[in-house]
């Protein structure tokens, strides 16, 4: 799986577990069972990027800074932060500069993922994709 992947599917996984369960199909008498009928696909709705990491932050034991650190929005999914994993994320998503760690890298990384998540269906705040 690509390394903007593992975050997508953390963040867009969560949405999945937010939604009420669907009500139990009523129980009919009849002797033989109805054909099933075709369901249409529903449109994928948005998923609220910042109440989802919001609502994980409260949980967590630890004070992580999702908003604007690279590691600590990892960290709060629960995925390696390590820089091997940054540099990694860093050549999928096409930056160019100097895979060290930098904090110029960093802040790159995390504007970049904001704007790749809300690319891929999810609502983010503005000042988080600037």
């Amino acid at each position: 799986m690509s390394f903007f992947g593992k975050i997508k599917d953390a963040i867009f996984g969560k949405r999945a577990e937010a939604a009420p369960a669907a009500p139990a199909p009523a129980q009919t008498t009849a002797a033989a069972p109805a054909a099933p009928t075709p369901v249409a696909p529903q449109p994928v709705s948005e998923v609220d990027v910042e109440a989802i990491l919001s609502g994980l932050a409260a949980k967590s034991d630890q004070k992580l800074n999702w908003r604007t650190s690279i590691v600590d929005l990892m960290k709060l999914l629960g995925l390696d932060s390590s820089l091997t994993e940054r540099k990694g994320l860093a050549q999928e998503l096409g930056y160019t500069g100097a895979l060290d760690g930098s904090a110029e890298m960093n802040i790159w990384l995390h504007k970049q993922v904001m704007r790749e998540l809300a690319a891929n269906g999810g609502k983010v705040p503005a000042e988080l994709l600037d």
